[in-house]
């Protein structure tokens, strides 16, 4: 009986065999068979594999949810390509317009449409003044989509000149902030405009950008009187052009013939097949970190599909006895429950698929007309078949130990009693399965990542945080087992369960020490960016930015200001704007710089020249040009940013500025403080390299008594009247309008990690679950003996106690290195230890173990005793 060599399959009547009436005697043991075994098995139901489905569902739900929003996003995106740019091309230049030779040539392929942006300052008759997103379009706008206002209007009708003054349409915002109302004027840049309609809707917002001001949009002729358009000032001007054929081939021969008959003009060109590739690379990068929250909460609950396979084995150890008694050998038995537990997986994946699928269903119905963004909802097959790929992994590799050990559970497993179960080792075999599962997670997760650096980092994150959990565990169970035995019943008690066989010590430390690491990093990371933008930066940065200041007033400027703030210090520096085309002579199309750079290469960068090293930045290789050496054309590069490009003492660089090409060597290599707020440039010319070239001044102006908001107010009034084609803005503000971007971020990131924090609390409850019965001998026991529930609960409670306390410790410590770690090396930000919030969650954390320990036991000791004894 239970030799190797009788095979219990087997068609002959073998004694020790299984007998003729179950099902499935056929020759050869087939998936089938194993498949009818395990569909038996399942008719008794789910109990047990409540915490088990809970944990691949949400995790696989979680998964498919943010994958299948992104890929909405993208096909949102590629749908209203169109739509976004205003046209089938855009051809964009920044401090200048296209030519009449080069607007020409664009106007040949297709109908042509113009708009500038640019900011600015709009004056109310008050004196109240404000910075504002200026757009200047043309009579065709808008050439594609819909453009809402309050009243409805054609937008030329609403623009054009009537009594003198032109038209315009002003964002909502733009009234509140200046009382204002449709029918009342403003100035902007000493020119009279007459608000005849808010804004509601405008169809290539996003194409915009983040906007530090409402939007005020005014037609090109009223852009030309106010003089803001000049050559040199900070502007951009975008040419739209709708091609007569739709197909993608005649967008690319159209892009080609202006491409080869206009190579040098230096504009930045959009297509609709890529009508936003900022915006689109922001959203897959959004997109992979929620992923890998996401895995992160399926990951935490494999702890609890472990814990439910092992109860699972736990309880089958009669059958699976049984089974061997009757010749099953282990790894038939093995696959039998295998097959079993992947079923339940399979169940458990599709409810995840089914939520996480329906996700932009759901979102586009409840807030279509909210949604800033263009979503087209559709059911994306292979993001769901990557969350199920996710989930059943997760599934096997942390199922296939518990498995595994039932491998050697032996035949006197039958007559055994089970408080005393044998303890067996797990076979090289499934330890193998195990690091081969696991490693194709890690590849899974690597292949499918936007940024491998950062997938590399969280699975090393996450396999150095299991492995300190476990000795965690471990270390608090020798602890335990090696403290002296209080005297007291209950502490004694308490002790004795955090190290006997079958303790909750390892499942509780591990679920809930990563929970409470993802929460205090979380709260660690914002208390530091809200450190940042509201009290560290604003302590040291300027309190206004003033732009476009015309280079024949900049004395005047100077002078203006030094009356009205004889205290304050002023910068002043040109500034004009050029785009890199190419490095040491590679056109940047053909480089593939690092992540954390490709942004220098992207659209146009402000520059400037300078005679001295500039306030904020040291020089770390290399030598400042000297006076006689300033008057040729020489470069200084932000040195970290140059040595993720590759560059070198010597490096040529080419840029494009005012529609002409520049190549020059770069002489020096500077370290550039950017958290200062000052001004700071990745490329700093000689005096002598722009001489001559129209451009506008950049300036600042820092208080001596640090934010000051009526001073601010005062300058900003002043100096909007004195010199209204200045645009100013209040530092504060700009920090604002990021900082309500960042809460945005942190809003969906804290979403997405409640997840993983509910698959803790499963994972919890699970491991409590899952020693139910154990508990219950126990009780059973002590209340014969004379415990009182009392006694019992604070026995409980000191354990659970213990056990969140250690897990909040060990969350506290990682939490905070992670987030210093985050903070400094990636954001880049001075760290300031603030653990306010991060005590709160650990403290929490211990609050949670109690109540859901106490209340996984309270039925327990309220269950009489005669029923159990009977069975003991």
């Amino acid at each position: 009986m239970g030799s190797r060599g009788v095979a219990w399959w087997s068609a002959e009547p073998v004694h020790g065999t299984l007998p003729s009436s179950l099902p499935g005697r056929r020759r050869g043991f087939g998936l089938p068979l194993t498949v009818r075994l395990a569909l038996r098995e399942l008719r008794g139901g789910l109990s047990g594999f409540v915490v088990f489905i809970a944990c691949i569902a949400i995790g696989v739900a979680a998964i498919a949810g943010v994958t299948s929003i992104s890929r909405s996003l993208g096909d949102g995106l590629g749908r209203e390509g169109r739509r976004i740019l205003g046209g089938d091309l855009t051809y964009s230049l920044i401090n200048r317009e296209a030519t009449p030779a080069e607007t020409a040539i664009l106007a040949e392929h297709g109908r042509l449409s113009v708009i500038a942006r640019l900011r600015a300052m709009a004056v109310a008759a008050d004196g109240g003044a404000t910075l504002v997103e200026l757009k200047a379009v043309d009579g065709t706008y808008p050439a594609v989509g819909h453009f809402a206002t309050d009243p409805q209007a054609p937008a030329a009708d609403l623009l054009a000149t009537k009594d003198g003054a032109f038209g315009a349409v002003a964002d909502p915002a733009l009234l509140i902030r200046l009382g204002l109302k449709v029918g009342d004027r403003l100035t902007v840049a000493g020119k009279p405009l007459v608000i005849r309609a808010s804004l509601v809707s405008e169809p290539d917002l996003i194409s915009a950008g983040i906007g530090f001001g409402p939007r005020l949009i005014v037609s090109m002729e009223a852009l030309r009187a106010t003089g803001l358009g000049e050559l040199g000032s900070l502007n951009r001007w975008i040419y739209r052009l709708q091609l007569p054929g739709s197909s993608d081939a005649d967008l690319e021969t159209a892009s080609h013939a202006i491409g080869k008959a206009l190579p040098d003009a230096g504009w930045e060109t959009r297509s609709r097949l890529n009508a936003d590739p900022r915006f689109a690379k922001s959203v897959e990068r959004f997109t992979q970190f929620l992923t890998l929250v996401g895995l992160t909460a399926l990951i935490v609950g494999g702890v609890g599909v472990a814990n439910a396979v092992n109860a699972f084995v736990e309880r089958k150890r009669g059958s699976i006895a049984t089974l061997k008694s009757v010749g099953a050998p282990g790894s038939q038995v093995v696959v039998l429950y295998l097959t079993q537990v992947m079923m339940i997986a399979g169940f458990s994946i599709a409810i995840g698929l089914t939520v996480g699928g329906a996700l932009p269903f759901l979102i586009d119905a409840v807030f279509h007309e909210q949604l800033p963004l263009p979503l087209e909802p559709t059911l994306a097959p292979g993001e769901l078949a990557l969350a199920a790929a996710y989930g059943l992994l997760t599934a096997l590799a942390f199922a296939i130990l518990p498995l595994g050990r039932a491998h050697d559970i032996p035949v006197s497993g039958l007559f055994r009693d089970t408080v005393d179960p044998s303890a067996q080792r797990t076979r090289l075999r499934y330890k193998a399965i195990l690091v081969l599962t696991l490693l194709a997670l890690a590849g899974l997760a690597l292949a499918t990542a936007f940024d491998r650096r950062v997938a590399l980092i969280f699975m090393a994150a996450a396999a150095v945080s299991f492995g300190l959990l476990r000795l965690v565990a471990s270390g608090l169970m020798a602890a335990a087992r090696r403290l002296p035995h209080p005297r007291a019943a209950a502490p004694r008690m308490a002790l004795a369960n955090l190290h006997r066989p079958g303790a909750l010590t390892p499942a509780f430390t591990l679920s809930l020490g990563l929970g409470v690491t993802l929460l205090v990093t979380l709260s660690v990371i914002d208390a530091n960016i809200t450190q940042a933008l509201t009290r560290s930066l604003p302590a040291k940065a300027p309190n206004l930015f003033f732009l476009d200041i015309p280079s024949r007033e900049s004395d005047a400027f100077t002078t203006f200001l030094g009356g009205k703030a004889p205290t304050a210090k002023l910068e002043r520096v040109p500034m004009l704007r050029g785009r890199i085309i190419a490095l040491d002579g590679v056109p940047v199309e053909a480089i593939k710089p690092p992540e954390e750079a490709a942004w220098v290469l992207d659209g146009d960068r402000g520059i400037t020249t300078a005679d001295a090293v500039p306030d904020g930045s040291t020089l770390t290789e290399g030598k400042w040009w000297t006076e006689e050496e300033g008057r040729m054309p020489k470069l200084s590069f932000e040195a970290d940013l140059g040595k993720a490009l590759g560059l070198h003492i010597g490096s040529t660089v080419t840029v494009n500025v005012l529609g002409r090409t520049l190549t020059t060597s770069i002489a020096n290599f500077r370290k550039v403080e950017w958290r200062s707020l000052g001004i700071n440039f990745v490329m700093v010319f000689s005096p002598g390299t722009f001489r001559g070239a129209p451009h506008s001044d950049l300036a600042t102006l820092t208080l001596p008594n640090g934010v000051d908001p009526a001073a601010e107010a005062a300058i900003l009034r002043d100096v909007a009247k004195a010199f209204p084609s200045v645009t100013s803005v209040r530092v504060k503000d700009a920090l604002e309008t990021v900082d309500n971007l960042v809460r945005k971020l942190t809003l969906a990131i804290r979403g997405a990690s409640a997840v993983a924090v509910v698959a803790s609390l499963l994972v919890l409850a699970g491991a409590v679950a899952a020693g139910h019965r154990a508990r219950l001998y126990d009780a059973v026991v002590l209340k014969v003996l004379g415990a009182t529930r009392r006694r019992l609960m604070l026995a409980y409670g000191l354990e659970y106690g213990a056990l969140g306390l250690a897990a909040a410790l060990f969350g506290l410590l990682a939490g905070t290195l992670a987030g210093w770690a985050i903070v400094t090396r990636v954001m880049r930000l001075d760290f300031a230890l603030d653990l306010g919030g991060a005590s709160l969650a650990a403290g929490g954390a211990v609050v949670l173990a109690l109540l859901i320990g106490l209340g996984g036991t309270w039925r327990i000791l309220g269950q009489k005793p005669a029923p159990y004894l009977r069975q003991v």
